[in-house]
């Protein structure tokens, strides 16, 4: 069953609240069909802050200081990089239990140009001490997602996808591990996170047709990322991929890259991402993913001849 992230996420903070009234949700004049319930539900636990979300930040550390436990929602670009001063001092510094849920990865917001394209946001807040990040996938992760960042300490970032998307998660599946591994591949593996799991899927399955064993690992939290486990997953193949709807400077390529060298081990990588430019170009995510080379058949395409290369 396909669901909205938004509305999944939601229902789940509906479910926290109901049983802790220290749970607040603040709001950048944003809107989903499920917010509103909450709204209607917990009117002394919702605040909009309207088109404000610098103050919205320092609101929900104050909330924070208080005792409540407060998510943040917002378009990924106005809630991170407009507030970057505010979450580094007002919540990182003080590691208040605050949840930032961006909406809006990548390309989600196609149509409106770069100014609201998600493409840094993943590298500016992994470089913030104490922030815990995820990038749910399907909405089982989302749910899954969100109780965790009910229940941690810290500043925390949810990343989220706008749209649809299939369930590719059981209910029982254990996401405390930060990563899983949806299929393992003696030729290559590719590393993702979020939506774009589901197209590091299909292009496993491409490239099966071309004699290809092609693995999918799924990092749902980024930081902190679990490098044991990482490295035991990929040690098997003979190259890593990573694929993601984000800069490929600071991005999940550079933490894989990271993660290789702070181990002293010598693998080839692909990082197949955004290139170090912005978008002037307009359309729907899939639309820009085509034009930016994240499409299914490129990115086979890419890996075939990086694995050629070897």
């Amino acid at each position: 069953m396909k669901q909205e992230f938004r509305d999944v996420l939601f229902s789940e903070i509906q479910r926290v609240a109901a049983a802790d009234s220290r749970v607040m949700v603040l709001t950048a004049d944003m809107g989903a069909i499920e917010l509103t319930k909450f709204k209607e539900r917990f009117r002394e636990q919702y605040i909009n802050v309207g088109i404000a979300e610098q103050s919205g930040i320092s609101i929900a550390a104050g909330l924070a200081l208080r005792g409540k436990i407060v998510f943040v929602y917002g378009i990924i670009p106005f809630i991170t990089l407009r507030c970057f001063e505010q979450i580094k001092v007002d919540l990182c510094s003080m590691k208040l239990p605050v949840t930032i849920i961006g909406i809006g990865a990548g390309f989600a917001y196609g149509l409106d140009g770069p100014t609201h394209h998600a493409i840094e946001d993943i590298a500016v807040m992994r470089a913030l001490p104490e922030m815990t990040i995820f990038s749910p996938s399907d909405p089982v992760s989302v749910e899954q997602v969100t109780r965790m960042a009910y229940a941690i300490p810290g500043p925390k970032y949810i990343r989220l996808d706008k749209g649809t998307y299939p369930v590719i998660y059981k209910a029982e599946h254990d996401f405390s591990l930060g990563l899983a591994v949806h299929r393992k591949g003696e030729d290559v593996t590719i590393v993702s996170t979020g939506t774009l799991v589901h197209k590091a899927l299909a292009v496993s399955d491409e490239l099966a047709k071309h004699g290809v064993s092609c693995g999918v690992v799924d990092l749902y939290r980024i930081k902190p990322v679990n490098a044991g486990l990482l490295l035991h997953v990929i040690e098997g193949s003979k190259l890593v991929a990573t694929l993601e709807d984000h800069s490929i400077i600071g991005g999940i390529g550079s933490i894989i890259s990271e993660v290789l060298a702070d181990n002293r081990i010598s693998m080839p990588l692909k990082r197949i991402g955004i290139k170090d430019h912005y978008s002037f170009r307009y359309g729907t995510t899939e639309q820009l993913h085509f034009l930016h080379g994240l499409d299914v058949n490129t990115v086979t395409k890419v890996i075939c001849e990086s694995l050629r290369e070897l």
